[in-house]
């Protein structure tokens, strides 16, 4: 059978090839970013719960015959031999007031009673318990508060869950608009060459290979759409890797050159999500064309 894979039937250069191709191409930008987002948020959410979980924050309440200062000396002593406590250091109020500058501005620092902290740096293996903590501060006769950040760890948790399955819902409703995109281009197109169509019918060929003929052309409109999505995304990606810094958006999700794996399998889903969503509408226009024509 003569093959028209080169013919009318499935022409290369029309607008809305072109068309087809700038929307998958973009949804498949999206899904492959959005992946790679759902991967950076992740190890966000691992780093600092890590970093967390390193240390804890001892927050103390001098008395009447003692200095701030004084307390916290004494506070960060007593920890410092608690079994599990790699080091334990009194916060300066310069410290403080530098970690406190950019929420509150420089006017108000001066006159503001801030609190003595201790920060408490434990060891990663066996980690002393907030409870220890606490009882050797009470032994020593301090009046002070013990936070190990489980609060803020529990807090960054459910924030990194949420980040993740947005990513993960926009590449899905991504692929999912892809499918629709191709099926909708799948309808029009085999409207468009009805005729044609008809002749292939006429001179032998099966509702096989007439959907043959259509997958193989949006599969391989796909597979490069998706590749060049791909490559979009992956610009992006570096483009926020060398171009982040301390104010950019890298810190808050921390993408790293290994996040470039997502991309690869995006131009072969593509491929295939096409190729099934053109055979699947092609033999049911097909069907239905030929129930029409049955019953005519």
């Amino acid at each position: 059978m003569r093959s028209y894979r080169s013919g009318p039937l499935l022409p290369t250069r029309e607008g809305r090839d072109v068309a087809l191709f700038a929307v998958v191409a973009i949804l498949c930008f999206l899904a492959t970013f959005g992946a790679m987002a759902a991967a950076a948020a992740q190890r966000a959410a691992d780093g600092w719960s890590r970093a967390m979980a390193a240390e804890a924050t001892v927050q103390v309440n001098p008395r009447p015959d003692e200095s701030g200062d004084q307390a916290a000396a004494r506070a960060a002593e007593t920890l410092a031999a608690v079994p599990g406590v790699i080091e334990a250091e009194a916060l300066e109020r310069a410290e403080a007031e530098r970690l406190l500058r950019p929420w509150l501005g420089e006017a108000i620092l001066p006159d503001l009673p801030l609190p003595h902290l201790v920060v408490v740096r434990l060891d990663p293996d066996q980690p002393a318990q907030a409870a220890a903590l606490s009882r050797a501060l009470a032994e020593a006769g301090l009046d002070a508060r013990v936070d190990d950040h489980s609060v803020w760890r529990s807090d960054v948790g459910h924030a990194a869950q949420t980040a993740t399955f947005a990513a993960i819902g926009l590449a899905g409703l991504a692929a999912l608009a892809a499918g629709c995109a191709v099926i909708f281009a799948c309808g029009a197109a085999l409207q468009a060459r009805h005729e044609m169509v008809q002749v292939l019918s006429l001179t032998g060929a099966t509702d096989a290979y007439i959907a043959n003929l259509f997958q193989a052309r949006f599969a391989w409109l796909a597979a490069v759409a998706g590749a060049t999505g791909a490559l979009g995304a992956i610009g992006l990606l570096a483009a926020l890797i060398l171009g982040g810094g301390d104010q950019g958006l890298t810190p808050a999700l921390p993408f790293d050159w290994s996040d470039i794996v997502m991309a690869a399998p995006t131009p072969v889903l593509a491929a295939g999500l096409a190729a099934l969503a053109a055979r699947l509408t092609v033999r049911r226009l097909l069907h239905v064309a030929y129930r029409t024509e049955t019953r005519g």
